[in-house]
């Protein structure tokens, strides 16, 4: 009899349960209907620009420029951030750029670190700024190379790792270690930033091809291809 009283009581209990079952299966599956089929990628990436580029900071002695000469006819400034991995894929590609144009195309960059995703971003161009300081240049750049050749990228670099980037690239460990405990450089790298929001950076790598009077941007990590199109076309 007790048993008999025990599975009547779970018979009763079994369809109030089936019935809220079922009604969590059919929103779930109401929900899902509803989900975007493609997921968004992060705020900021790739790269754009909506504001208006004659409100870019002029380029100057100050700037990082590589392959700077006499010669050059195209200037392209890039705002990028040094855990952004579309920034990694993109660097190899400017670089391969100046080298093909043989003088006639210098690259700029500009510090532009994504701080709501990418919280690493900011002291890593501060380090960048460090190179500079102890290495000119040449340091800056050797700096930035070695960066992204080891960062996972998404803010995955271990902060230790910019204190060895400094030795691996030569530079006086004491003396970088010095400069880039003390912040000194956080002005700096915020008025890049401020440099990009001014023209409507939405993300990075985001990049100006400067000729003459023209402005034409790059968006994003755009190929090789892409960018020599561009180029091209201007030089025509």
């Amino acid at each position: 009899m007790e048993n008999t009283e025990i599975k009547e009581n779970s018979n009763k209990l079994s369809l109030p349960i089936a019935i809220v079952v079922a009604g969590v299966l059919i929103a779930g599956a109401i929900l899902i209907t509803k989900m975007p089929t493609t997921v968004q990628a992060p705020t900021g990436q790739p790269g754009t620009a909506s504001g208006d580029l004659k409100n870019l900071v002029p380029i100057s002695q100050k700037d990082h420029i590589f392959g700077a000469g006499p010669e050059n006819k195209i200037f392209i400034v890039e705002f990028s951030d040094t855990e952004c991995p579309f920034c990694k894929r993109f660097h190899p590609t400017m670089k391969k750029i100046v080298s093909d144009y043989n003088g006639q195309v210098a690259w700029v960059y500009r510090h532009f670190p994504l701080d709501s995703i990418h919280s690493r971003a900011r002291k890593e161009a501060q380090a960048t700024e460090c190179a500079t300081e102890l290495g000119g240049n040449d340091g800056f750049w050797k700096y930035l190379d070695r960066l992204y050749e080891i960062t996972p990228s998404n803010n995955q670099l271990d902060p230790a790792e910019l204190y060895n980037i400094a030795k691996d690239t030569g530079l006086d460990e004491t003396a970088f270690k010095t400069c880039l405990d003390s912040g000194k450089y956080a002005g700096l790298v915020e008025a890049q930033s401020k440099d990009g929001i001014s023209i409507g950076v939405t993300g990075t790598p985001m990049s100006i091809i400067i000729y003459k009077d023209k402005k034409v941007l790059i968006e994003g990590a755009e190929p090789y291809e892409a960018v020599k199109a561009k180029i091209d076309t201007l030089l025509k």
